[in-house]
């Protein structure tokens, strides 16, 4: 009983680091593919923001004064 009890406290301790492993792995994925999309959502955010400049300054501009 005397050698029961540190190996049981070492499986629980190799248990939980496997489990923490794990965990920090999926969180990393995580936070990888929230960049990733970040860094998506900012890219369309400016093109978008293009698409408004250009139609805001086309529709400012009278037709009389437009560059062919």
């Amino acid at each position: 009983m005397n050698k029961v009890l540190p190996l049981v406290a070492l499986l629980i301790a190799l248990g939980l680091i496997i489990f923490l492993y794990l965990r920090l792995t999926r969180t990393e994925e995580a936070l990888k593919q929230a960049n990733q999309r970040f860094t998506d959502c900012e890219q369309v955010n400016f093109q978008l923001q293009n698409q408004l400049t250009q139609a805001t300054r086309g529709a400012a501009v009278p037709d009389s004064l437009k560059v062919r």
